[in-house]
């Protein structure tokens, strides 16, 4: 069955080639005055000049018929001629006039989708960002670490606002972060230390906030928005040993935080990848408790 834009096409191009109706040839009938008078016989008594005079055509009668009037067309005239139909569309180029037109609409379609959209202002990505840092106060996700002297290290974040933090590093490492809201506790198991910081000394305690505003939190250096995606970059000049820049790098669609890089006072620089991010998971609220008993060392 042809599509009703197929249908509409096909018809434009028949009226567009000139095509109409032929009607069937029709025989011409005698003008009825001449046919009563060819078979009637002249009537007895009358002179025969008054017969010749009714057989004769009305002059008058005749001049004003119109040209079209079949009283007045001559019997023995011939019939006019047919207009020849018009050559029919062949049943392929239908199809293809059908098909020519569905693909012209889709093409259409495909234009408009194609059409570059607004580019993103600055102000719009800072408030989509930190839309996307509020949409959820739980977080699980792996995670991938990229130190400063290319040693690589993976393992899993728990996030729990407000302040609650904890990178648990897989092995062969033997670290472990955790914050516990107040405070933050840098282990290492192999080692059996422990070191606890102020969490206002940490360069990402912002993102531990009930509620995250960018402009207010931090001072914004920079924001970049490419096909790759957007990245905002920030100075926190609180942070332990001197100022921390930090760069939050974003889906360019979803606005979902994929990577952080931090770079700390003596300029080495950390890359941190998320994967699998779980926003409606609740962590164990276990993970997030900091043993203070033994083996402190208090920054």
């Amino acid at each position: 069955m042809k599509s009703p834009l197929a249908a509409a096409l096909v018809l434009a191009l028949l009226a567009a080639s000139g095509a109409q109706a032929v009607e069937p040839k029709k025989k011409p009938h005698p003008a009825p005055a001449a046919k009563a008078q060819a078979g009637k016989p002249a009537a007895k008594g009358k002179p025969a000049a008054d017969a010749k005079a009714k057989t004769k055509p009305d002059d008058s009668k005749t001049a004003q018929a119109k040209p079209g009037d079949p009283k007045a067309a001559d019997p023995k005239a011939a019939p006019p001629a047919a207009k020849p139909p018009a050559p029919a569309v062949p049943d392929a180029a239908k199809a293809a006039a059908g098909a020519a037109a569905v693909g012209g609409a889709a093409a259409a379609a495909v234009a408009v989708a194609a059409q570059p959209q607004a580019p993103l202002t600055r102000d719009e990505a800072i408030k989509r960002a930190e839309a996307s840092l509020n949409a959820s106060p739980v977080m699980t996700a792996d995670f991938v670490q990229i130190g400063g002297d290319g040693r690589r290290a993976e393992g899993k974040l728990y996030v729990h606002k407000v302040g609650r933090m904890r990178f648990e590093y897989a092995q062969p490492a033997t670290m472990e972060v955790v914050s516990d809201g107040t405070q933050v506790a840098v282990r290492d198991r192999k080692l059996n230390t422990q070191d606890l910081y102020f969490i206002n000394q940490t360069p990402l305690k912002f993102l531990l906030n009930e509620k995250i505003d960018l402009e207010k939190d931090v001072k914004l250096v920079d924001v970049v928005i490419d096909d790759a995606g957007v990245s905002i970059s920030i100075e926190d000049k609180a942070t332990f040993g001197g100022t921390s820049k930090i760069k939050l790098i974003f889906e360019s669609k979803t606005f979902t935080l994929k990577q952080w890089q931090v770079s700390d006072p003596q300029g080495y620089e950390t890359l941190v990848s998320l994967f699998n991010v779980d926003r409606s998971r609740s962590p164990d609220p276990n993970l997030f408790k900091i043993d203070k008993g033994s083996l402190l060392d208090f920054h």
